[in-house]
């Protein structure tokens, strides 16, 4: 079953930003907000150094546990990634690069996963659209590192197949290795296949909610993040501004609240086609199921009524 963008108990929502801005955070108070309207919801990590478990006030590494009610938490480590990955489709990647270089399995697939940047995020944009078609969940939440690494890699089969086409002689001959003994090129289309119902996934399925804070340098990165994913056909479809000031009832916070004006009017003015939801700075650590509530209060507000 596939998850349908417009049936809005269905839905993959993914949560991009620079390190400490808060997503990871948003992405647990999205999730709980979907659990308490009793939508079955799964929220997933794929950080190395996973915060989700302490966010929810649990200890360690956490996997498919249910937090709350209809609430489940995964965390997916380097080593669990590794072991998907290879499962899913390591072996054909190894015969398209075992062609060219000479490199053991196992040195293959630690470098891949390990050494090369994105490639786990690669295999679970696959991972996450398999959840979604299976619909075991009304709603997936994916806390994840900025995808522009990623989205290249999406792209390497399709890079490395246009190189082959323009290089027939050289490359025509070469064999992988074992018993089917398909040609790289069939290989490379099949995962040229693959990545391409990857990000035929992103960009219909998926709903990005971009995360920043309204200081200088985090709204300076925005061009970076926002030029990556329109290069692949992808868009923002909100804008969350972390950690506003919203009473300044001190010297300090007078001077924090001046200094986050003029970036607050400039994210409101470049993304006034979208939402863009400020959300307090809150005196304490946003951590435990109450506090993560208080925030999704902000993060899907309830419409106001309309006055006749």
């Amino acid at each position: 079953m596939r998850t349908d963008r417009q049936d809005p108990t269905r839905s993959v929502d993914v949560f991009l930003g620079k390190g400490g801005v808060g997503k990871t955070t948003c992405a647990a108070a999205t999730a709980l907000q979907f659990a308490d309207a009793r939508e079955t919801t799964l929220v997933l990590s794929t950080d190395p150094t996973p915060s989700l478990s302490h966010i929810f006030d649990l200890t360690g590494r956490q996997h498919a546990r249910e937090v709350q009610p209809g609430l489940v938490l995964t965390e997916l480590g380097v080593e669990q990634v590794r072991a998907m990955w290879d499962a899913r489709f390591g072996r054909e990647v190894y015969a398209v690069f075992s062609a060219f270089v000479d490199i053991d399995y196992a040195t293959f697939v630690d470098f891949m996963t390990s050494v090369l940047p994105g490639l786990n995020e690669e295999f679970m944009v696959d991972h996450v659209r398999q959840l979604a078609a299976e619909a075991r969940y009304q709603h997936v939440v994916w806390d994840t590192a900025p995808l522009g690494q990623t989205l290249a890699l999406l792209a390497t089969p399709a890079l490395l197949a246009r190189h082959l086409r323009l290089a027939p002689r050289v490359y025509s001959h070469l064999r992988t290795s074992g018993a089917h003994r398909e040609s790289v090129m069939q290989v490379l289309r099949r995962w040229e296949s693959l990545a391409q119902e990857c990000l035929a996934f992103l960009r219909r399925e998926v709903r990005f909610s971009l995360v920043t804070i309204a200081e200088t340098l985090a709204v300076r990165q925005l061009d970076d993040v926002l030029a990556e994913l329109s290069r692949y056909g992808l868009s923002v479809q909100r804008v969350i501004v972390n950690n506003v000031v919203t009473d300044p009832d001190s010297a300090f916070l007078r001077r924090k609240a001046d200094q986050q004006q003029p970036h607050l009017t400039l994210l409101r003015a470049r993304f006034s086609d979208r939402p863009v939801l400020e959300i307090p700075w809150y005196p304490q650590e946003v951590r435990g199921v109450a506090r993560l509530r208080e925030l999704g209060r902000h993060l899907h507000p309830m419409p106001q009524p309309v006055m006749s």
